[in-house]
Formats: C-alpha cells, sequence, structure tokens
C-alpha cells in the first residue's frame, strides 16, 4: 500500500532521529500513514535482504549509524519488551520526485519535504543569487533588424522575386546578351520609348515646369502626351545621358517588366487561396501568354504587372480571400495602403491600361459600398466588414488616385484628337477568330499560324492567342477546382464580358459594350485597340486554371499519403509540375533583337532648333533617341497625335534645299538642318548634301558623318541688274521635284501610339 501526505509549507529543519536501514516488514507488522511497525528479525535474515538490495541496485548503501547515546539502565528493557515502532521521519530524503518501496506485501512511500524557498533570517546572502535573479538581456535594434532582415530574403514572396527575375531573363534572351547595342522587337517604338523615359527623367531635374512641353514635335505644345506618358519610369530616366544609357535603361525596365508580371500574377492567385504550383502556374501564363509576344515593342503594354499586384494588396489589407472569403481577422491596412499607392502607379505609365484599371477599381468601391450595409443587416453580431482605419486609407487612397488620374490626364484632353473614335476602334477590333491566331513572334505557333494571321487586318493588335495549354486548363477549371461552383460561374461570367468588350465593335458594332465605355474618349489616351483588353480575360483563364491544377496537386498529396510504401509520392509531385513546363513552353519566344542605328557625330554639337534629314514616321523615332544627348527642340518626332502637322511637314520638306522648304523652315523657326549621310541612302535627300545651296540665302558645313545647313545667315543673293548691251546670265537649271511615296495608312488611322 502506498500513501502520500499532501505537502505542507517549508519550515526550519528540525533535529530527526537517525535513521535506520530499511527492513521488509514482517507478516504480522501493520503500517499506517503515519508509521510503520515492525517485529525484531533474525540478524541473517537481514543481512541477507541487504546483500540482495545492494546487488540489484535498488537500495544505496548507507553508512552505519551513529551510536544511541547512554541512557539509564532501564531504558534497554523498556526498549525491548516494547515493540520497535520506526517513525516515518526516520526515512533518509529521497529524491525530489521519487519514492522509497520496500519489497513484500508492504509497501512504504514518503515523499520528503521540499527544501525552503527562502533563506531564514540573519544568514548571510546567498553569492548566487545575483546570477539566478538576472533576465537575459533582449536584444537590441540593430539585432532584431538583422534578424527581420534575415528572414526576410528567405521568405515566400523573396523566393518569388529571385526566380521571377531569373526567368523574366531567361524568357526574354538575348535582350540581356548585348543591352547596350540592342533592341527588342524593332528599332522602332523601342527606340521612342527609350526617349521618352530618358526626357521624362532630364525634365525632372532640370525643368520639371515644362514636363509636357518635350524637345520633339517642335514647336509644338504638349508634345509628351502624344503617347503613354510612362512616368513611373521617371527615377530611372535620371540614371545616366546618351542614346546607350537609354538603349540600356530600355532594356533593364523591359526583363523587370516581365518580372513584375510574373511575381504580380503569382501574388493574386495566391491571396485568391490557390496553392504555390497553382499561382506559378497562372503567373507564367498572365506573364508570357503568346498574344503578349507581339507587343514586345511596347513597354506601356508589357508593363501591366502593377494591376495584379495592385489588386492582391488591396484583397490582403482587407482580408478577403476568393477561397475563404471576408476574415475581418486578417485586415492589414498597410496593405491597402500599399494596393492604393501601386495602383497609382499603374496609371502613370499609361492611359490604355490604365483607364480600364480604374474602371475596375471604381466597380469594387461599388460593390463594397453596396455590399458593407447589407453584410451588417445580414449579421449584426460580426464585426464590421470595414474598420475606421481601413475605411480612411480607402477614402484616401480613392481620392488620390482620382485626383492624380485626372491631373494627369488634362495634357491629354488638349491634344487635338486624330480622327473619328468609331474609324479607329472599328480598324483595330479582333475578329472572334483572333483568339485563336497566334503572333509571328511565338516560336511554337508563329509559324504554323501564319496563313490565318495574314487574313487579320492588323495582326500585330488581332492574334490575340492566351494559349492553348492556357485554354485547355481553364475548362478544365470549370469542372474540376477548389474554387466553388458559383465563384467559377462568375469567373466565367466576368470572362464572357471581357472577352465581348476585347472585340470592339465586331459585338454588335459595339453599341452596347466597347463605343459606351471607351468611345467618347479622345485618342490620346491610347484606348482605341480593342485587342489590349485580352489582358484581362488572360488574367481571369489563369485564375480559372490555377483552381484546376491546385485541386490536382491536393489531391495528388492525398494519394500519395494513402500508399504504403508510399513510393509513388515524388512521382506524384512530378506530375504537377506538368502544367508548368507545358506553359512555359508555350510562351517561348522568338522576338527578334535589332540592332540600334549608332548615333552621328553631329547629334552631339549641332543646336537647335534643328530638323534632321531624313525625316519620316520611322526614322524620327530613332532621331529621337539620338536626341538623349543634348535634348535640342527638334521638329523630327513620331508617336501619332501629332500626325497632321508631321505629315504637312514631310510634303514640305521632300525637295529641301530650295526655297519653297527653306521659307517653310524658317516660317516654324528652324534654324539648322542636318543631313545624316549614311541613313539617306534610297530617300529623296540622297543628293541633298551636294546641291548648290548659295543662291538660297543659307550655309552649309560639311561635318564628319553628315551635312549642316544654317538657316539662320541673314546674307540673302542680290539679284545682278541686267546691263544693256551685255547678255543677261543664263537661268539656273530646275532640279526635278522628287515624287511624294504614297500613304499606305488610313485616314485618322495611327499606325503607332
Amino acid at each position: 500500500m502506498t500513501s502520500e501526505q499532501p505537502r505542507q509549507s517549508p519550515g526550519p529543519p528540525a533535529q530527526r532521529p537517525p535513521a535506520e536501514p530499511l527492513r521488509p516488514p514482517t507478516p504480522g507488522s501493520s503500517s499506517t500513514d503515519d508509521k510503520v511497525s515492525t517485529a525484531p528479525a533474525p540478524a541473517a535474515t537481514v543481512t541477507f535482504v541487504d546483500k540482495a538490495e545492494r546487488r540489484r541496485g535498488w537500495l544505496r548503501k548507507r553508512p552505519a549509524p551513529a551510536a544511541a547515546p547512554t541512557a539509564p539502565a532501564a531504558a534497554p528493557a523498556a526498549s525491548a519488551a516494547a515493540p520497535a515502532t520506526i517513525p516515518a521521519q526516520a526515512a533518509p530524503p529521497a529524491r525530489e520526485g521519487k519514492t522509497q518501496t520496500a519489497e513484500g506485501p508492504q509497501k512504504t512511500t514518503k515523499r520528503p519535504e521540499p527544501l525552503p524557498t527562502e533563506r531564514p533570517p540573519g544568514t548571510p546572502p546567498d553569492p548566487w543569487h545575483a546570477f539566478a535573479a538576472t533576465a537575459e538581456r533582449p536584444p537590441g535594434w540593430f539585432r532584431r533588424t538583422t534578424r527581420r532582415f534575415a528572414r526576410s530574403l528567405i521568405h515566400e514572396y523573396a523566393l518569388v522575386t529571385y526566380l521571377g527575375v531569373l526567368m523574366a531573363v531567361a524568357l526574354t534572351w538575348p535582350t540581356l546578351r548585348y543591352p547596350l547595342h540592342t533592341l527588342p522587337q524593332d528599332i522602332w517604338d523601342p527606340s521612342r520609348q527609350a526617349w521618352q523615359i530618358a526626357w521624362i527623367g532630364h525634365t525632372l531635374l532640370t525643368d520639371p515646369i515644362h514636363l509636357w512641353q518635350s524637345n520633339a514635335f517642335f514647336p509644338l505644345a504638349d508634345s509628351y502626351a502624344f503617347g503613354n506618358s510612362l512616368l513611373g519610369y521617371a527615377p530611372f530616366g535620371m540614371i545616366g545621358e546618351g542614346p546607350q544609357a537609354a538603349v540600356l535603361r530600355y532594356n533593364i525596365l523591359f526583363v523587370l517588366a516581365h518580372a513584375l508580371l510574373l511575381i504580380g500574377g503569382y501574388a493574386l492567385v495566391r491571396q485568391l487561396g490557390a496553392g504555390r504550383t497553382g499561382a506559378a502556374v497562372a503567373a507564367v501564363a498572365f506573364a508570357f501568354a503568346p498574344w503578349r509576344l507581339a507587343q514586345e515593342g511596347h513597354l506601356d503594354i508589357i508593363s501591366a504587372g502593377g494591376i495584379p499586384l495592385a489588386l492582391a494588396m488591396l484583397a490582403r489589407g482587407h482580408g478577403w480571400s476568393l477561397r475563404r472569403g471576408l476574415r475581418p481577422d486578417r485586415r492589414r491596412p498597410g496593405w491597402a495602403a500599399a494596393g492604393w499607392i501601386v495602383a497609382s502607379w499603374q496609371v502613370s505609365l499609361g492611359f490604355s491600361l490604365g483607364v480600364p484599371f480604374l474602371y475596375v477599381l471604381g466597380l469594387l468601391l461599388v460593390v463594397i459600398v453596396l455590399g458593407t450595409p447589407i453584410r451588417f443587416l445580414r449579421r449584426p453580431a460580426e464585426r464590421p466588414i470595414l474598420g475606421s482605419r481601413l475605411m480612411l486609407i480607402d477614402l484616401s487612397g480613392a481620392s488620390f488616385l482620382a485626383a492624380f488620374s485626372f491631373l494627369l490626364a488634362i495634357p491629354y484632353f488638349r491634344v487635338p484628337d486624330s480622327g473619328p473614335a468609331g474609324t479607329e476602334i472599328a480598324f483595330f477590333s479582333p475578329p472572334l477568330r483572333g483568339l485563336l491566331i497566334g503572333p509571328a513572334e511565338s516560336r511554337i505557333w508563329g509559324a504554323p499560324h501564319q496563313v490565318p494571321r495574314s487574313s487579320l487586318g492588323w495582326p500585330a493588335e488581332m492574334g490575340l492567342l492566351p494559349g492553348f495549354v492556357l485554354y485547355a486548363l481553364a475548362l478544365a477549371g470549370l469542372a474540376f477546382s477548389i474554387w466553388t461552383l458559383r465563384q467559377r460561374l462568375l469567373l466565367l461570367a466576368a470572362l464572357a464580358v471581357t472577352i465581348v468588350l476585347t472585340l470592339g465593335t465586331n459585338f454588335y458594332e459595339g453599341r452596347y459594350s466597347y463605343l459606351p465605355l471607351f468611345g467618347h474618349l479622345p485618342a490620346s489616351l491610347g484606348l482605341r485597340i480593342p485587342g489590349r483588353l485580352m489582358i484581362w480575360a488572360t488574367l481571369l483563364l489563369a485564375i480559372l486554371a490555377a483552381g484546376a491544377v491546385a485541386e490536382f496537386v491536393r489531391r495528388a498529396e492525398h494519394l500519395s499519403e494513402q500508399r504504403i510504401p508510399p513510393w509513388p509520392g515524388p512521382w506524384l509531385r512530378l506530375a504537377t509540375f506538368v502544367p508548368l513546363m507545358l506553359v512555359l513552353v508555350e510562351g517561348w519566344n522568338a522576338t527578334a533583337h535589332p540592332v540600334a542605328p549608332a548615333q552621328p557625330t553631329a547629334m552631339r554639337t549641332v543646336s537647335g532648333p534643328m530638323l534632321v534629314l531624313p525625316t519620316g514616321a520611322l526614322a524620327d523615332q530613332t532621331v529621337m533617341l539620338w536626341s538623349t544627348s543634348r535634348f535640342q527642340p527638334m521638329a523630327n518626332g513620331a508617336g501619332g497625335f501629332g500626325a497632321a502637322r508631321q505629315t504637312e511637314l514631310y510634303g514640305k520638306v521632300l525637295s529641301f534645299p530650295d526655297a519653297a522648304s527653306v521659307e517653310y523652315l524658317r516660317s516654324i523657326n528652324i534654324k539648322r538642318v542636318l543631313l545624316v549621310r549614311g541613313e539617306s541612302a534610297g530617300t529623296p535627300w540622297e543628293r541633298a548634301g551636294d546641291i548648290p545651296v548659295d543662291a538660297l540665302g543659307i550655309r552649309r558645313e560639311d561635318a564628319d558623318d553628315g551635312v549642316v545647313f544654317h538657316l539662320d545667315d541673314k546674307q540673302t543673293p542680290s539679284s545682278p541688274l541686267p546691263t544693256p548691251g551685255l547678255p543677261t546670265q543664263p537661268a539656273q537649271p530646275t532640279l526635278p521635284q522628287p515624287t511624294q511615296p504614297a500613304l499606305t495608312t488610313q485616314p485618322g488611322v495611327i499606325l503607332d501610339r
């Protein structure tokens, strides 16, 4: 029998009788909680028990008990007559948490009294108390910051950023092979947009008041608003000078724009509730869809990664997920504020993608405003959807975005329109079969789709294939997905609306779809190409595909856990990456990377206002890149919305140098004309550098790689009066005037933005 007394408060140590060796009780003995009574046992038995116990290690060897003090003679007799009683306190103290038991039918246990927690009064202080009472010193701000920074380097989104940049470099190769000399797709639009980034950085550092009065299109006003502004890339434009720096800057931003597409797509789909594999498939399908390869020459269209990234931040800030719904305990107002900032940055890159994005954000705000009271009436006991802090951030963020967009759009509304909106929208509207035709820049579908692509009116904007693998995964996601049936139907409805808008006027002439939303806006906003709305259709297809891939991964992991032994597990996990590999292969590009023309030496010395020959809608884009050394005012320019004036300029200077062209150039305050000999072969100005100009009142100066005509000289040749009796000077032969090349563009249609 084992008994245990409750613990008592510790007290000062008392004098206890010496303990005797533990002996097994005899059959006639009794045991209580306070004492154990035993009968005397023979010495041989006791010795045998002691040896056996010590041999088993059950009982420690104890020192011999001290001799009892001398007592009167009657004491031994009394002790012999009385039964032997061993107090319970006589047992030696045992270790903490252990009890002593004796072999036999009766067992005795006694938990020792705990040691006192406080020292008795009057005792000297414990020298080790200072060490035991000292608390561990918390880490300082430097150590905490270092640890937090080290953890952030291995966070999931940090790893996604590393992989996104590496994949962008690989899938845009060879963009960074010769980043100082080549441009992706062609040398026209990339040259102009490289000039835009350089100009915005230059003017913000030198003369920010005249931001919209660029050096091109002289003397037109608001000439920087003739295309998408790319204002968000201004910090990059402040680094470096000259054409080579502009080309390098453009190539780096081109690769980073693809990386941001990957990161933003992954963040959005991950926030909606998909797994890592599903989010990776959606991100790659969104960033490298085949239709996007035809837009590689337009950095403003490639720079769409801020759209999914801003939506992901706003959803995270409001604690909302497509899979788990609204969770008020997951609200993060800081992420919501970051989402509004990223949305403003995205709008600053251009209105061709910014205006549809503003429509989507406005629709989301309407849903929140209408859904908040409805949810409160249905579930009054729950926390409010929007806290006071989050509501203030949403109100401030939306107001700032609206004000910033309005101020940014003012110069675009001052730009003269290029023609009727319906005509341009109808010209660029893709047919329904364009959703199945890949662009020429696709390595997989470029050659097989050459014949159907030739039937399109404008193949670069009408070949809108997002990928057959993406179509298949999205179709599977309608029946096999982690999203609920209701969510899948909503995604399907949104996809149908987006495709209808993408078709432009090819769906009931756009009267009920595209024209009410975008037809009334000026052409300078770049909204007259409906096919660029394919970005939203691709995003919705990617979300549906992510649901199917995530469900496949979930079932594969469940199946591998049920197998015994689990040897098929690695093979099933490897099979989950097959959709990712297929999407990567379908996004493989065959984009050309031509060498940018070298800058003429005279462009670094001639001052403006000037005109560079040869000039034209394509040649002027290279001239704009050359001007990034000094940003001289020049009449050259391309980019869309000075089309009427530029067409007049091209016609007036075709015969330069002659009296009519010189007079026209002087009327628009052009002081110098630079003829680049290396670029003039095969143009109307091939022999312009050899024609005598003395009779025109201008001065010609030969440069290393060109000819400079100075129109600001005031010398005017005086015609000699006829002297009687002397023959007059024969008239100068009239040179044949070059004919103006026929324009192949439809009236009112802008070739590039």
